[in-house]
């Protein structure tokens, strides 16, 4: 509830054990002896005690395991506060539920907020935390294990036996193998590995701990003496040690009320301001993400990249032209196809309704007319015509259906393909960071392609909006190519000043090799009296080859520091290439996902096809039944007709 006010009751607490040796002796050493302190991993607050504690068990368990010796009392009896030998031989067990699936959830959640937090360099996400490779283990623990020593390097060899030996250099109560360390992610190692980093963890914010001021609150202090060893403080602590320890003896294993009632007491003491700390932390906040920002910005070379963005952004650029031209030609082609079957529908409905006028003028005159012998061969004429028309009109019809299916067939073809092709696009222009509106060179603009949710005019609406954001885009990076360009050409010009000066270096470096000349040739005349000088040389010659001895020593120093720099730089390369092995994994991972989403997608489109095709062969046989009525209503009337005629 109060995480400054639990650091301070924590601090406290423990330098008051150290200042009074003699309540030290009455305290049993419970790995959950106070709630407040050893909430992990229920609780994300600092947990805080000795280095060589295990850490707690979950609320569900029964008993925990205390180095005093076990435990017999049940829960709920009074403990027997008769401790056993300290440090014997006897196996401490892990009493922690490293096999329960939700502990070991929990336990991978504090772990990712925990390297999220101090800002781990590697990738993290929940899939690699459920079973990591042996390299991904050493990566995290090494930055874990930096935390608490910041000189700290992991050797290149014997990393499996390391591991495990720096656990027990530094207290962990549990046996770690050498073998687990070659197969951590295995579904029956990763658990105690997992427990391991958990205990580092909170070693690690028990040394955060005791590195912080003595007073945390020293501005909310009225007056400038010690307050920890005032009346009232020395009453708080004791009143609230004698009410948890008479409940721990008597079987409980939490003290939450006590520790609430703790804390207000200790707020209400000490004048704790809440909103002061609230806003020191967020400008503490504030100014750490500026620190690693300016950091990361002074690693990165901005040219470099700024010319590599350069001619993706060119050849991309190059690509969405095409891609777009292609889609301009293949929307006119939809279009006069729509068009086109617009018109056979319109011109098909007409002819459909003058038939049906024809047919009701029949009618009438069938019904109203009298019949003679002229009439009934007329009328068996025009009856034979009929069955030939509507034979004709049935083979029409017929022939209608087909191209419809056929056409109905290309046009989800074409569909098909439009929208692979828009999925191509919305993909490069991921890759562009042009999507979503969010992204980095989007400017907030929304680049991202609808073409089902609204009409053609909206469509054209949007190319041209797009053609215009993207018509800026290539403009800025024009501006900033000619600027890189005003550059490149101040920088040759530098380098053609060099060259100049590099070509006089070398005319007076001929000049120097002919006066050496001269001096060979004044050398060999003087040789004689250079003979008598001979032991003036010798001297010499020493002194020049105890210069050398010096000469070579130092060079040999300077080749070793060349080596160990070329060492580093080995180093950081495979950090580098584990770094980029790691982001084409994910890369890939996003792809499979991509790939499952456009499969879905054309699912969906399928069902809605099939949905609209049975929909559409309902309406056509519902048109079908009820012309075959109405032929078969003609028919009858004509059988009446015919039998009236022969009575007649």
């Amino acid at each position: 509830m109060f995480p400054f006010c639990d650091t301070f009751s924590s601090v406290r607490l423990s330098r008051v054990k150290g200042s009074r040796p003699s309540e030290q002796s009455l305290r049993v050493q419970d790995s959950n002896r106070m709630s407040l302190m050893y909430t992990t991993p229920q609780s994300k607050q600092p947990s805080f005690g000795k280095l060589n504690i295990p850490k707690p068990q979950s609320g569900t368990s029964e008993r925990r395991t205390s180095f005093f010796g076990p435990r017999t009392s049940g829960v709920g009896m009074p403990r027997n506060s008769t401790m056993s030998g300290f440090g014997g031989t006897e196996k401490i067990k892990d009493a922690r539920p490293l096999h329960d699936k939700s502990y070991v959830q929990q336990c991978i959640r504090q772990l990712h907020e925990f390297l999220t937090e101090q800002g781990y360099p590697g990738t993290l996400s929940s899939k690699t935390l459920q079973s990591p490779s042996t390299k991904e283990f050493v990566k995290m623990f090494e930055f874990i294990y930096c935390q608490l020593d910041p000189t700290f390097e992991m050797p290149n060899s014997k990393v499996e036996e390391e591991v495990p030996a720096l656990f027990k250099t530094l207290g962990y109560p549990f046996v770690l193998s050498k073998c687990s360390m070659y197969s951590v992610g295995a579904p029956h190692t990763w658990p105690q590995a997992l427990g391991a980093l958990m205990w580092l963890i909170d070693n690690v914010k028990i040394n955060w701990s005791l590195r912080k001021p003595k007073l945390l609150f020293s501005d909310f202090c009225e007056d400038g003496e010690n307050i920890e060893e005032g009346a009232e403080f020395n009453k708080l602590f004791l009143d609230y040690t004698a009410e948890t320890y008479s409940k721990f003896m008597q079987g409980d294993d939490t003290f939450e009320e006590e520790d609430e009632a703790f804390l207000v007491k200790l707020k209400k003491l000490y004048n704790v301001d809440e909103a002061l700390l609230a806003t020191m932390e967020e400008k503490h906040t504030i100014l750490t993400d500026e620190v690693k920002k300016l950091e990361k910005e002074s690693q990165t070379d901005r040219l470099m990249t700024k010319r590599m963005e350069k001619m993706k952004l060119q050849a991309d650029l190059k690509k969405l032209q095409s891609y777009r031209a292609s889609l301009d030609s293949f929307k006119d082609n939809l279009e006069k196809k729509d068009s086109e079957l617009n018109a056979e529908l319109e011109t098909s409905v007409s002819h459909l309704e003058t038939l049906k006028h024809e047919r009701n003028e029949l009618q009438h005159l069938l019904q109203n007319q009298k019949f003679t012998p002229a009439d009934v061969e007329r009328i068996n004429r025009e009856k034979r015509e009929l069955l030939q028309t509507i034979s004709s009109l049935t083979k029409s019809l017929e022939n209608t259906e087909q191209h419809k299916w056929n056409e109905e067939i290309a046009l989800a073809k074409v569909k098909e393909k439009a929208e692979l092709k828009l999925t191509e696009y919305h993909k490069l222009a991921r890759k562009l960071k042009l999507i979503p509106i969010s992204a980095e060179n989007a400017c907030g603009h929304d680049f991202e392609i609808r073409p089902f949710e609204c009409g053609a005019g909206s469509m054209v609406q949007c190319k041209t909006q797009i053609q215009m954001q993207l018509r800026k885009l290539v403009g800025d990076v024009e501006e900033e190519n000619s600027r890189l360009t005003n550059m490149k050409l101040s920088l040759e010009e530098s380098c053609e000043q060099v060259n100049s000066i590099i070509t006089d270096k070398t005319n007076d470096l001929k000049q120097l090799r002919e006066q050496i000349r001269k001096l060979d040739e004044r050398w060999e005349g003087e040789q004689q009296e250079l003979a008598r000088e001979e032991q003036e040389w010798a001297a010499e010659m020493e002194s020049v080859e105890n210069h050398r001895k010096l000469l070579e020593k130092k060079v040999n120093y300077g080749y070793d520091e060349a080596v160990q720099q070329l060492k580093a730089a080995q180093q950081q390369y495979h950090l580098v290439l584990q770094e980029t092995n790691e982001e084409r994994r994910t890369v890939a991972n996003n792809l499979a996902s991509v790939f499952t989403t456009a499969a879905n997608h054309l699912s969906i489109t399928e069902k809605c096809l099939e949905d609209l095709h049975s929909r559409v062969q309902r309406i056509c046989s519902k048109a079908v039944e009820e012309d075959e009525a109405a032929i078969q209503k003609l028919q009858e009337t004509l059988k009446d007709f015919m039998s009236k005629a022969k009575n007649v």
